[in-house]
């Protein structure tokens, strides 16, 4: 009876020695290791997965400390370890799911392509899957936008942090949720909401189009006026440039927009050429008046109030100043002094 005593005490003993080692001993990494636990791993997998990347001393260890504390759920999701930590520390992370998450910059007047390649940058997948994605899924804004080709204009340019363990239309649709909260809250979609609370008349139905119709053009508009100027208090001088050359049915001519035509077509070479002017596309508003079919960019807040609240003036003209703002003219032959102007500041720089 003494020995078995004895044998029980010492694989007692040997035990807990065991799980001392185990969950006690800090684990270094080496280096920065990233570990992916898709939602419906079990504990015994979570842990098979800890041990294969170097986290924790021991598989079993750790299964055994999750069934002895059988309220707390593990969280599935990427987690970067980077510091010595105790297995039970471990497991306290993913209890408290300390996921690690991506932050995607987005700023104002990028495209869909550009959003695309900083998706890929970030880490959280392919470029072309986003691209896939931005142009198969408009229903996400069918009711703003029913004639959309894409989501281009509205994915709302933000500083986002995403988790692996979304999927891309996850990702999507958080940047067109950040734009209708902007809309909405700038006033934008104010007569779509007033139209949808009516009854739905024929009449009805026919104002509503008409208004999906201003929002459409408002965003685009707002996306030319987001890549011709960076500075603020330009941006309603721009607008009524725009209107004003739409309301006397002159061509926008808008540099950006042939550039996103030939990015649309593939063609694009990272600088424009007088020859880019003559480019087929129904986006370029060199050879195609009013405005393009959609938006080329993604535009930002201020850009969009511009394009609502336009400033009120004579100008049909502008060219770059050469120091980050421009000038404005009312007839051709001013916007020729001014672009003689730039030539000069140009050469002297």
């Amino acid at each position: 009876m003494r020995t078995f005593l004895t044998l029980l005490l010492l694989v007692a003993l040997a035990t807990g020695g065991w799980l001392a080692w185990a969950l006690w001993m800090p684990v270094t990494p080496e280096g920065q290791k990233f570990v992916m636990l898709r939602p419906g791993y079990s504990t015994r997998r979570i842990a098979i997965e800890l041990k294969s990347a170097g986290i924790i001393r021991n598989s079993l260890a750790f299964v055994l400390w999750h069934r002895i504390h059988p309220k707390q759920s593990l969280k599935a999701g990427e987690y970067l370890f980077d510091k010595p930590a105790k297995a039970f520390e471990v497991h306290a992370r993913l209890v408290r799911g300390d996921i690690y998450v991506h932050t995607v910059v987005i700023p104002e007047g990028y495209t869909m392509f550009d959003i695309a390649q900083a998706v890929q940058d970030a880490g959280l997948g392919s470029k072309q899957e986003f691209l896939e994605v931005a142009q198969s899924e408009v229903g996400l804004i069918s009711d703003l936008a029913p004639d959309a080709k894409s989501l281009e204009g509205y994915l709302f340019p933000n500083t986002y942090e995403f988790t692996r363990t979304q999927s891309m239309k996850d990702i999507v649709a958080a940047m067109v949720k950040q734009f209708r909260q902007v809309a909405e809250q700038i006033g934008l979609t104010a007569n779509l909401q007033k139209a949808d609370l009516q009854n739905p008349e024929a009449q009805t139905e026919i104002q509503k189009a008409e208004i999906q119709r201003n929002v459409q053009k408002t965003v685009t508009m707002a996306s030319i006026i987001e890549k011709e100027t960076a500075v603020t208090e330009e941006s309603p001088v721009v607008a009524s440039v725009y209107y004003n050359r739409l309301e006397r049915k002159i061509a926008l001519q808008a540099d950006p927009s042939v550039i996103y035509a030939e990015l649309l077509g593939g063609t694009y070479a990272g600088a424009l050429h007088h020859s880019d002017m003559r480019f087929q596309s129904a986006y370029n508003t060199y050879t195609h008046a009013g405005l393009p079919p959609g938006p080329i960019g993604n535009p930002g807040r201020t850009s969009l109030e511009a394009a609502m609240h336009p400033a009120k003036t004579d100008y049909f003209y502008f060219v770059s100043d050469g120091n980050g703002h421009h000038r404005f003219s009312q007839t051709l032959e001013e916007h020729n002094q001014n672009v003689a102007r730039l030539r000069q500041t140009v050469q002297r720089k």
